[in-house]
This record gives structure tokens, sequence and C-alpha cells, in this order.
């Protein structure tokens, strides 16, 4: 077993298997997982999807998830961690711009097993560039620390655009128009911009009429339009809480709250506990998929990572 570990922000590993073990390292974002060689199953809150050369997968930051390798298995592990948002002097790029992409990443895929990546050409960028990540860390004389935070941004880049392809949203499958799909999209990238999240700018993006707008999205999701724009923010409060050294005050403003003590008490209604236990637990709740304390049939120590 070869594991590499370079500076924070980052930890990367090539690491080859016959068989899953745990892993002591806490994943604290999330991980991106190649396979260079090998076949097996992987399984995320108790779903499985087959894997096999070339296939490229996010890890939840959450204990459910392993991999059953059919065939001696290389994989790469690739972890956003959260030390690169909480130290800004080492930082040459905009922290914050990038902190808000990767909490995209981590608060919009769905958390089930399956390849991340729709493109074959983003395949082929992202192998390349994971590969120059490895090679950069392996030279420990010539530390490129600003170059691999160039692949790093580029790899985030990546992984958006492809998550922008798929249907990475929790939403029933039967009958689902098209359009949903689209408007939770919209939502997501516009969730710190309460002016583009009201009911008439909706209407007028998706050309339906304002009275419709609440109808249809509740028809498609079975939640209302006002507890899910509120419960996608509160993800994003879970992440800079856990991830960030934010201010409970910068937080406040830019996810749209009046005031701290009103994404106090938000935060308390719909999660179930202060912000400040949240905090001291150090475990995301919004998060994480009721699945994931639902196992079917599963021995929990195989299943835990």
């Amino acid at each position: 077993m070869q594991i590499l570990e370079a500076h924070k922000p980052f930890e990367i590993q090539e690491i080859e298997l016959t068989d899953w073990k745990q892993r002591p390292v806490k994943n604290n974002f999330f991980e991106l997982v190649l396979v260079k060689e090998g076949k097996g199953t992987q399984c995320i809150n108790y779903n499985d999807y087959t894997y096999e050369k070339n296939s490229m997968f996010l890890l939840p930051p959450l204990k459910c998830h392993s991999f059953t390798i059919i065939k001696p298995t290389r994989f790469v592990f690739l972890k956003f961690t959260d030390s690169f948002f909480k130290n800004a002097n080492k930082i040459t790029i905009d922290r914050n711009e990038w902190f808000k992409e990767a909490s995209y990443i981590l608060s919009n895929y769905n958390q089930l097993p399956g390849d991340i990546i729709k493109s074959e050409k983003d395949r082929e960028y992202l192998k390349k560039l994971t590969s120059i990540i490895l090679q950069e860390s392996r030279d420990r004389e010539n530390k490129s620390f600003a170059l691999i935070q160039s692949l790093m941004i580029s790899v985030t880049e990546i992984l958006i655009r492809n998550i922008k392809k798929g249907s990475f949203y929790e939403i029933p499958q039967k009958n689902t128009d098209d359009r949903i799909t689209k408007m939770l999209t919209y939502i997501n990238e516009n969730i710190d911009s309460p002016e583009l999240l009201r009911i008439e700018n909706l209407a007028e993006v998706f050309m339906m009429s304002p009275t419709y707008v609440s109808e249809f999205f509740k028809k498609q999701t079975n939640l209302s339009l006002r507890e899910y724009i509120i419960k996608g923010k509160l993800k994003l409060v879970e992440i800079r809480l856990l991830n960030s050294d934010f201010t409970l005050t910068q937080i406040a403003d830019d996810l749209g709250f009046t005031d701290v003590s009103h994404l106090s008490k938000t935060f308390k209604r719909y999660i179930g506990t202060s912000i400040r236990e949240f905090k001291k637990n150090g475990e995301y709740i919004l998060l994480k998929r009721s699945s994931c304390s639902t196992p079917r049939n599963t021995d929990l120590s195989v299943a835990n990572q």
C-alpha cells in the first residue's frame, strides 16, 4: 500500500487493495475516487453500484460507504479537506469563491452510488489532473503548492459541471416533469440571492404564472418551495459551521438571513439543535440522507468506513 499525503489543503492517496478496510482518516469535506484498475461494487447509504477501470465517484462526508472488491483494485483518493478553507494566510486564490463552489458540490450531489462523471472528455481531464497532482505530491524537494492549488480548482470546476449534467436531486422519479431539475439547479445556483428566488422571478425564468410556481414545485418534490429554499440554505450553514472560519454574522449576511438571531432560530427549528451544540458534535445533520441510519440487512461493521 502506498499512501501519499501532501500539505493541507488536500490529501491524496494511491492505494492498491484486495479487500476494503476502514481508513483512519476522517473525511471532513468530500473525496473524489478514481479507479485506475480493478473491479467490484461501491456501496453508499446501503445502495450498490458496480465499478470498473476509470470509474469515478464522490464519497460523502459520512460513514455509510464501502467497496466490495472483486478484482484487486488500485484506487486514487483525492480528498478536499476543511483546512483549505480555514487557512486564509497561505491561500493566494479567492478562498471564499472556491469554498462557495466546493460547497455547491457537497450540498447538491445526491449521496447515492454511481459514477459522478457524465462526460468522457471530462473523465480524461480528471485522470490527467490527478496524475499531475500525484506526481507533484511525490516531489518532496520541489513542492509546487501553487500549482496543486490551480489543479484542485480545475478539478472542482469539472465536478460542478458534471453535477449540473446529472440528476442528483432527491425528487420522486415517477412522472417527473423535466422542468423541475432545471428549477432545482437554478435555485441551488442562486441560493444566496434571495431576489432571484422570489416567486415572481421564478415565474418569469420558467415561463409560469406566479400562482402556479409553488403548486408546480410542491407537486414535483413533495416539499413547499419555501421549505426547500430554507433547507438549501441550512445545508450551506452546516458546511460553513464545520468547514470554515466564517463568523455567524458573515454566514447570516451571505445566505440572506435577517441577522444572527434569525439564523439561530431557523437553524434550531429545522435542524433540531442549537448552532453551539451542532458545532460541538461536529456531525452533519441535514446533509445526511435518512438511509444512512436505516440500513438494509447490512453488517454495519463492514459498511462503515
